[in-house]
């Protein structure tokens, strides 16, 4: 079987899921196959969205992230639901546990798709053999369609799981970009959205091919140093590794609602920013992680959407502290107008346990008192272990499910660190 792998090249699986959520209530529920079915938050409220749905219901041209109202003018007879986290997260660990006895070099990138690097899994059988095993067994293990990719990098293969679906296995080689990929209008580009595609229209820059043979000098003044490794991708060029560690690290907590209505009044708005900053700080409280970096989303009823972020001085973690940052920058950001959404977050996060405090005259003080409790704390941990002492969480914030009105993708990543 070695003859069907590079000498010197990986081969590399993109394993994509087919409506996963939809796919998972399908599997739980066999009644609700070959009908149109949409998972959707808050389906009684205005800010329910389509998280996803059946191919059936996509007939009907229901997409994720509509609106629930359009969706359901689209589709009158579509089936809503609730998600179900914790089924989701079952199914998705059970996806991954049959990764694994293909190779060890498993990345999950989202609770429905991740890489696999099978260059060294020949004695398994040639590498469409090996996919088409794991889509089988996938399917017959928990009655779960998917799509893969097989390519030589992991952007390629990428841009092969999305070509056939659903369950598709698609072969996308180096040689094969100048008459599959180049012909296709930037949009479609793994890695390029529609603001980005946009950027792009203004330099004449409307298909892959054009990025592939763009100005680098353009390219980067139009979008930095991405523009540079856009460039590259759409040559097929891409050094990434299969990391099944890459898994744990995260690099921004966040959350963020749509209010039930326009709000204009400004301590109504504060007191919705005053519950965002403590979801963030309970989440990352569960994660044992600062930021040094707070930002906040405001988007108009118009639509129209800013983010403003501010540097600070010290690593923090307190709601209070986040909140006085958040507020802040809402105040100093907001024109009056009517707001729709709101959002805080946290970025440039570090690990509690690394952040060091960058005291100044008026926090020296302060936390020179608080040195003979560190002491002691850190005399517990040296004698019974880094884990004996920490800080402590509500009990309120650990029965409550830490993935509404989050990103569920980064914090069920964050959880297979644990297992």
């Amino acid at each position: 079987m070695k003859s069907f792998y590079p000498k010197n090249g990986r081969v590399i699986l993109h394993v994509d899921m087919n409506s996963f959520y939809a796919s998972v209530e399908m599997a739980y529920n066999p009644a609700l196959k070959g009908k149109p079915l949409a998972i959707a938050g808050n389906p009684e409220e205005r800010r329910g969205i389509i998280v996803t749905c059946s191919y059936e219901a996509r007939k009907f041209g229901v997409k994720t992230t509509m609106p629930l109202w359009e969706a359901r003018k689209k589709c009158p007879d579509m089936i809503v639901m609730r998600p179900n986290f914790d089924r989701y997260r079952a199914a998705s660990r059970g996806i991954f546990d049959i990764l694994r006895t293909y190779s060890e070099l498993v990345e999950p990138v989202s609770i429905d798709e991740g890489y696999v690097d099978i260059t060294d899994s020949y004695e398994l059988g040639s590498p469409l053999q090996i996919a088409a095993s794991i889509q089988r067994s996938i399917k017959e293990q928990l009655d779960l369609p998917c799509s893969i990719g097989i390519a030589p990098n992991k952007f390629l293969a990428k841009m092969a799981s999305d070509m056939k679906k659903p369950m598709g296995i698609t072969v996308l080689r180096k040689r094969d970009i100048p008459n599959i990929l180049w012909p296709l209008p930037v949009q479609e580009m793994h890695g390029i959205g529609a603001k980005t595609a946009e950027k792009l229209k203004g330099i004449d820059i409307l298909t892959i091919k054009d990025l592939a043979s763009g100005n680098e000098t353009q390219l980067k003044k139009v979008l930095g140093i991405n523009g540079i490794r856009l460039r590259e991708r759409a040559n097929g060029i891409d050094s990434r590794e299969v990391d099944p560690e890459s898994v744990y690290d995260f690099k921004s907590i966040g959350n963020s609602t749509t209010l039930p209505r326009d709000i204009s009044n400004q301590q109504e708005l504060l007191a919705v920013l005053k519950e965002l900053s403590q979801k963030v700080s309970e989440r990352m409280r569960k994660k044992n992680a600062l930021t040094v970096n707070i930002s906040v989303m405001i988007r108009y009823k118009d639509r129209k959407t800013i983010t403003r972020s501010r540097k600070l001085k010290n690593p923090i973690i307190k709601h209070e502290d986040i909140f006085e940052a958040a507020s802040s920058l809402f105040i100093e950001h907001w024109n009056g107008n009517g707001v729709r959404l709101l959002g805080v977050t946290a970025q440039d996060l570090v690990e509690e346990e690394d952040a060091l405090l960058q005291l100044d005259l008026f926090s020296y003080e302060k936390e020179a008192k608080k040195e003979p409790l560190y002491q002691a704390l850190e005399n517990l941990k040296s004698k019974f272990g880094k884990n004996a002492v920490t800080k402590g969480v509500k009990v309120d914030a650990l029965k409550k499910d830490p993935h509404t009105d989050t990103s569920f993708n980064k914090d069920f990543l964050y959880e297979r660190k644990k297992e």
